[in-house]
């Protein structure tokens, strides 16, 4: 008989959390959720999560989600979006529980703050992408390695210009075509924020350098990512569009739970393509590499600009290629060395100096297009 999984659920009324309350419910005895956080947002729907599972510590806001990543459980979920997932991962960390880490910013902002404080398979990927490595990387050893392909859906605007892209609206850039997410999640991969986050994750959880991880845009989301072997081979990790399934296997690790979501059909014709990405449309890939190879802050300035440009074309007040235009400035006046030792402090320190900067520039350029420039100061 398996024995029952203790779980703590941080960012429980997001899209993440409620995917996990949905496994937990189909599949009874498995699971027994220990603790429930959330920012807030959805009391409503809290309240009625707390009154379901009765968990034995639950609380609003980042205090109580550090607090309850450092229960005793089996596992602690990180489905919070943002920054503000980071001392709850190091909290969790800490207290050796297993991290099933969708809280993706927490491990690219942190760097080195995270990754030395956890141990061996400690952290076990949620993000469908490096799920799908972790998933290939069962079939060969890490010396047999020669790259990871990240794919990417393209997002709403695949095929467009950057010319197109200027005028587009917060309404069409959360149209995306294959997957269901937070408003953040979406928008950045509207952008491909997201995937330029995603690269600087692959290389942190696998050890990978940058030069080996490639990006590749996939539309239909069936084939979630591949790893690359010395001999030629690929071997990659199919399915349906479903968070489901990187949600089950990161609160059963390593095991796989049973009948969690459709597989492919295979009676059904069916064609995957793949193409280059287009680096001038959507530059934010390659910023995003650019941030990780200098290491130090540059990964949590490029993480944090990018909130505060979202939250700013969300509210009609900067247009959509103005969204990495600014985080291309901000990053820009930041000189890191590439073996800067972090700490915590650091990591805050530089999160909240790039949400000024970015709101400054936004502030100073309204609505009109701004352009990056190297070397400016955000100061």
């Amino acid at each position: 008989m398996t024995p029952t999984r203790d779980l703590v659920i941080l960012g429980s009324t997001g899209s993440i959390g409620t995917q996990a309350l949905e496994l937990v419910r189909a599949h009874p005895g498995r699971f027994r959720v220990v603790g429930l956080t959330a920012g807030g947002s959805n009391q409503e729907l809290f309240d009625s999560q707390v009154a379901e599972f009765a968990p034995a510590y639950s609380g609003l806001g980042e205090d109580a989600s550090v607090v309850a990543a450092g229960m005793e459980c089996d596992v602690v979920l990180n489905g919070i979006t943002g920054a503000v997932g980071l001392r709850p991962t190091l909290a969790a960390l800490d207290a050796g529980n297993t991290l099933a880490l969708a809280n993706k910013e927490s491990l690219i902002i942190g760097g080195s703050v995270v990754t030395e404080r956890a141990k061996p398979g400690q952290i076990v990927p949620v993000d469908s992408e490096h799920s799908a490595v972790a998933q290939c990387l069962r079939g060969g050893t890490p010396q047999e390695v020669r790259r990871l392909v990240l794919t990417a859906s393209g997002g709403p605007f695949r095929g467009r210009t950057r010319d197109e892209l200027a005028g587009v609206t917060p309404a069409e850039a959360l149209n995306h075509p294959t997957w269901s997410m937070g408003p953040v999640v979406t928008i950045n991969s509207a952008t491909l924020v997201n995937k330029g986050l995603e690269v600087i994750e692959a290389h942190l959880l696998f050890g990978i350098p940058f030069d080996r991880i490639e990006v590749v845009v996939h539309p239909t989301s069936v084939v979630h990512s591949m790893v690359e072997f010395n001999d030629g081979s690929t071997i990659l990790q199919a399915s349906p569009p479903t968070m489901m399934i990187p949600i089950a296997l990161g609160l059963n690790w390593p095991d796989r739970i049973p009948e969690v979501a459709p597989a492919v059909d295979w009676s059904v014709a069916e064609t995957w393509q793949f193409f280059p990405l287009d680096d001038e449309a959507f530059p934010a890939v390659r910023l995003a590499r650019e941030a990780g190879e200098r290491g130090g802050i540059a990964p949590a300035v490029y993480n944090a600009a990018n909130e505060v440009c979202v939250a700013a074309f969300m509210d009609g007040r900067l247009p959509f290629t103005g969204i990495v235009d600014v985080v291309a400035r901000v990053l820009s006046g930041y000189d890191v060395p590439l073996s800067a030792d972090l700490t915590v402090e650091d990591v805050l320190a530089a999160d909240a100096g790039a949400r000024e900067a970015a709101a400054r520039v936004i502030a100073e350029n309204g609505n009109a297009p701004v352009t990056s420039s190297e070397g400016t100061s955000p100061a």
